[in-house]
């Protein structure tokens, strides 16, 4: 009887373990596409820093006030 109980405790944990590392891997390949996407929104956005910087027409808007809504939002 209690060979039975240990024998279906086991399956139980072997199954539950199985249900883990199927989750890990989905979750370590989200990772390494998002980790992937944000480098690459990084690279574009230098690109596009030393773009403008080369134009020498555009120029940095100066942060907002604290405590002030942008202009056209609804707050």
């Amino acid at each position: 009887m209690q060979i039975e109980r240990l024998k279906e405790a086991n399956a139980t944990l072997k199954t539950r373990l199985e249900q883990r590392d199927a989750e890990l891997e989905t979750l370590k390949d989200f990772k390494r596409r998002a980790l992937s996407q944000i480098a690459a929104q990084h690279l574009e956005i230098e690109r596009l820093r030393e773009q403008s910087a080369g134009l020498g027409n555009v120029r940095r808007i100066p942060p907002g006030r604290v405590g002030t809504a942008p202009y056209g939002s609804c707050s």
